[in-house]
């Protein structure tokens, strides 16, 4: 027998001789966890087990098309790419205990990209090509596994989410149910002619809120509520014989079925109304009521956004902020995604923001000017959570100097008692001065323009990391036109300025994803506490920063950072791959930061972005680590395209 059949014989008994103990090893990790037993038992009898020592190579672009599958049993393995513009290697990956590989270049037929070595004397399972091919067939859970990759651990991350919710408030409340299993009953509608008393006639009977007006092919024209009869009645002006499309909402809203309770809630609070239509095919086949939502979801969104855009006292609006705090607890409990959550928290405090200044204006009376009021940073973004500051500006038009100042005069007191108003509300006042009460950040259009011009021609690496934010700039009040005349102006100048995209992606480089090559997690401590990780700045940052610079530069209007990956796939800046990768990870970080923070708030700790890696249990802990992984892959193609 010759030796190298020796030594995988020898493997090969390794794993016989204990088939059972590889089998309960294998099943403490993804996807291995979900498989069949009787697909299980077939990949460890198909295994050899093969021991590399540290720094030894296990497979190489060079060996051709990959003839085998591994699985870490002990020890790490390192992927390690040349990098074209520098001339030596890099780490791309790490492989850890229970993980695999290389999927990707089995599944292409292909050699691997990338050089696989053992960090440390390491013993991994191995499969042959073959033995891959069938268990591919068997096992729809390997199969989708290969397939997708961490996207599939996601989702299994996102299920036990949805479950642990199921297990505390039952299966019927979720935010992702259907509109069309909410709207069971046919919609109630008429003609464009039916009289209105003929139509409020019909809701009475029918015991409904809204009528829907549609034409003859059952094609939404218009639509009347109980709040728009009762201004009929308030107005006395109402002739109940004249045909019902004189009281109408002209072209009312509408969602497909297909669209979620959390998409119609998200709707009903920015467009204030209590009502959307469901059609499918130009076709009315139903109605969702503000409602329907609170009966299925025990989260009243719209009516908490009314009660903030009715509010008459800033002592009211300050105590409305519990009531924030404790809808997004529930929405978290529910098993709302992050996304969700920060879509929902922006909505909420842009309402307290525009109740705020228009109470203001009431109480100080109006200046007589018009402006719009500015947001900065994770505000401007709609990344905020419930615990931040005030990054704010505002803008106004003036024709000359002489009449910038005079205006600016007249709206900084009103400013700076709007800022103390929305300190009183929750939103601390900024220790930076990053404030529309600041002389320097209440300007005319022309003013700000000079501004963002000297912020590109003078930039440092120093101002820089000040003035980053204010590239996320928002209209929050006021009139938009002027900030979307401000905006395009930023980007013809940013794209042309190929320093300062440079100076930008160093900027965007300065925190690094705390993942190594040595060890699965970089920590740093802090006095005698456990060391941890940062969240938001080691591991949110790299893709707030990197998804603005790679905007800018290419003219992408959007301030979400997620929206902004998106764009950049779109216009093929990003391959569709690595933008899919980019969101998730991001999503992922930002849901565990969140989480973080409700179980900090039921503990009454104080509020901390960082956390120790060792209380995740290993699915979570694994995706986390991927996912500065895609932080750290995202800095590194910025180092290439700016040659960094």
């Amino acid at each position: 027998m010759r030796k190298a059949d020796a030594f995988n014989q020898a493997g090969k008994t390794a794993v016989l001789q204990n088939i059972h103990g590889t089998i309960q090893f294998l099943q403490k990790f993804p996807p291995f966890n979900q498989m069949e037993n009787a697909h299980l038992a077939y990949l460890v009898e198909q295994c050899q087990l093969r021991f590399y020592a540290a720094d030894e190579c296990i497979i190489k672009p060079a060996d051709g098309p990959v003839e085998h599958f591994y699985i870490v049993k002990t020890g790490r393995v390192v992927g390690e790419r040349t990098h074209p513009a520098k001339s030596e290697t890099e780490t791309t990956f790490e492989i850890s205990t229970g993980e695999c590989f290389p999927l990707a270049a089995l599944l292409g037929e292909r050699a691997t990209r990338t050089e696989h070595l053992a960090a440390e004397d390491t013993f991994c399972l191995q499969l042959n090509k073959l033995a891959f091919i069938k268990l591919f067939a068997l096992s729809s859970e390997f199969r989708d596994f290969a397939l997708r990759g961490v996207s599939s651990l996601l989702e299994q991350v996102n299920q036990q989410v949805q479950q642990r919710a199921a297990e505390a408030l039952g299966t019927q409340y979720s935010l992702n149910t259907r509109l069309g299993e909410l709207a069971m009953r046919h919609p109630v509608t008429c003609s464009p002619d039916t009289p209105l008393r003929e139509a409020v006639k019909l809701m009475h009977e029918q015991q409904v809120g809204s009528i829907v007006i549609v034409d003859e092919r059952k094609a939404p024209l218009g639509i009347f509520t109980l709040r728009d009869l009762r201004q009929v009645v308030a107005d006395g002006t109402g002739d109940f014989g004249l045909p019902i499309e004189k009281n109408m909402i002209q072209k009312p809203f509408f969602l497909s079925p297909d669209a979620s309770a959390f998409d119609a809630a998200i709707a009903m609070t920015e467009r204030h109304i209590a009502h959307v239509c469901l059609v499918k095919d130009q076709r009315l086949c139903g109605v969702v009521s503000e409602r329907d939502l609170f009966s299925l979801q025990r989260v009243d969104l719209v009516h908490l956004a009314r009660t903030i855009r009715s509010a008459t006292k800033i002592e009211s609006l300050a105590n409305l902020r519990g009531e924030i705090v404790q809808l997004v607890d529930r929405m978290l409990a529910h098993g709302a995604s992050s996304t969700q959550i920060t879509q929902i928290i922006t909505l909420l405090n842009d309402h307290t923001v525009c109740r705020v200044i228009e109470l203001t204006v009431l109480e100080k009376g109006d200046p007589g000017i018009p402006f719009s009021w500015l947001c900065f940073g994770s505000e401007g973004r709609r990344e905020q959570t419930l615990y931040t500051d005030q990054d704010n500006g505002i803008l106004f038009e003036a024709n000359d100097a002489a009449e910038a100042a005079a205006i600016r005069a007249k709206l900084l007191p009103l400013a700076q008692q709007i800022n103390q108003s929305l300190a009183q509300c929750g939103f601390t006042l900024c220790k930076g001065n990053i404030m529309a009460g600041n002389p320097d950040l209440c300007l005319s259009r022309l003013e700000w323009s000079r501004r963002f011009a000297a912020f590109i021609r003078e930039a440092t690496p120093e101002n820089l990391l000040a003035s980053s934010i204010y590239f996320d700039l928002r209209v929050v009040w006021g009139d938009e036109r002027s900030v979307d005349q401000l905006r395009r102006g930023i980007l013809d100048q940013v794209a042309d300025n190929r320093l300062f995209q440079r100076m930008m992606a160093d900027n965007a480089l300065r925190q690094r994803p705390p993942v190594g090559r040595f060890r699965d997690f970089v920590l740093a401590r802090k006095g005698g506490e456990k060391a941890t990780l940062d969240l938001k700045v080691q591991g949110l940052t790299p893709f707030v920063d990197g998804a603005r610079l790679l905007a800018l530069a290419n003219g992408v209007e959007a301030n979400n950072t997620l929206e902004r990956l998106r764009q950049l796939v779109d216009k093929e800046v990003i391959e569709p791959l690595d933008g899919a990768a980019y969101e998730e990870a991001y999503h992922f970080i930002q849901q565990t930061r969140m989480q973080q923070h409700q179980l900090q708030s039921r503990q009454n700790l104080p509020y901390s972005n960082r956390v120790d890696p060792d209380i995740l249990n290993h699915l979570d802990r694994r995706i986390l680590r991927e996912s500065l992984r895609q932080a750290q892959r995202l800095q590194s193609s910025l180092t290439l395209r700016y040659q960094l």
